[in-house]
């Protein structure tokens, strides 16, 4: 499958720079290699890899992921090597490829996610996404991401301790998220991604029992998308700064979708389970439209709609 660099497709827009709008969501594609045979990395603009912590972590028990109408739940608990492990054997070998990398950091307590800032600091990662939202962990993630305090001190630690721009991923677990917005900003955010998962359980009837070791889990796919699309809109209301929009992504028709919302990159999950192939395609698609609706770039598309209701 070809590659396609094509101008109308980077993204410009404050410190978010991409060859592409396509960017693979942290847990859906590794560290990148794994699908190099079918989803090369270079046809994403960014690959968020998979997400690490300061030690290593084993993971939930399982199962840990299960099929649901619309969409998947999964309870991985964030299994990973650690941060000492991340460099050097998960980033370096990505380095051959023309595409950007994100880093994306959890933390158990606040100070987890500064001293992963500082290790990464000076390494070949290109962004770091400061996941405050992650619901499959019992201590930290989105405890921290639900409350303006604990975002500001969390985002102001980061910042302090590297110079690699930073990406807040937002929790829809809230009923307003401007304020976590607000205080992300004015702590010196550069970007915002979002959505995570939604909080989601299921239960095996005859067993009368949850169907995932961790009891819960975090709901995603295609039916997330439009209360993605409203909380991206709700995000674009608050700031001016970048937003990568993520939830339910299946097409190319989506991502434009969360493009005209205020979306200036778009973040694809849980469909590389399904077409491993999506970014190529989204790509493509977003060509074919710019032509047809007379766009000569996707910054023209990120916003159009949301700007013509709010001036």
């Amino acid at each position: 499958m070809e590659f396609i660099k094509d101008p109308l497709l980077n993204v410009n827009k404050g410190k978010l720079k991409l060859n592409n709008p396509v960017v693979s969501a942290s847990g859906t594609f590794g560290y990148g290699v794994e699908l190099k045979d079918i989803a090369h990395p270079e046809h994403y603009g960014a690959l968020t890899l998979k997400g690490i912590t300061l030690k290593p972590r084993s993971g939930n028990e399982t199962p840990r992921l299960i099929e649901v109408p619309g969409g998947i739940v999964n309870s991985i608990g964030l299994q990973n090597d650690g941060v000492d492990d991340f460099v050097e054997k998960k980033v370096v070998p990505l380095q051959k490829y023309d595409t950007a990398i994100i880093a994306n950091i959890n933390g158990i307590k606040e100070e987890d996610y500064f001293l992963i800032a500082e290790k990464l600091d000076g390494s070949p990662i290109d962004y770091i996404e400061i996941n405050v939202s992650c619901p499959n962990i019992k201590d930290g993630g989105v405890v921290f991401g639900k409350k303006p305090e604990s975002v500001a001190s969390i985002v102001k630690g980061v910042k302090k301790r590297t110079s690699i721009p930073a990406i807040l991923k937002l929790t829809p677990q809230v009923t307003d998220i401007k304020p976590l917005v607000y205080a992300a900003e004015d702590s010196g955010i550069d970007i915002f991604s979002l959505i995570n998962t939604y909080p989601a359980m299921v239960i095996d009837i005859n067993k009368k029992k949850p169907v995932l070791g961790n009891l819960r889990g975090g709901f995603s796919g295609p039916a997330v998308k439009p209360m993605a699309i409203n909380q991206v809109w709700e995000v674009r209301s608050a700031t001016n700064l970048p937003i990568i929009g993520m939830g339910g992504i299946s097409s190319w028709q989506d991502a434009v979708e969360f493009m005209l919302a205020g979306a200036d990159a778009v973040s694809v999950g849980t469909w590389h389970f399904v077409d491993p192939g999506i970014a190529h395609k989204i790509n493509c698609g977003l060509i074919k439209y710019m032509q047809d609706n007379g766009f000569s770039s996707v910054s023209e598309i990120s916003g159009y709609t949301w700007r013509q209701y709010n001036g």
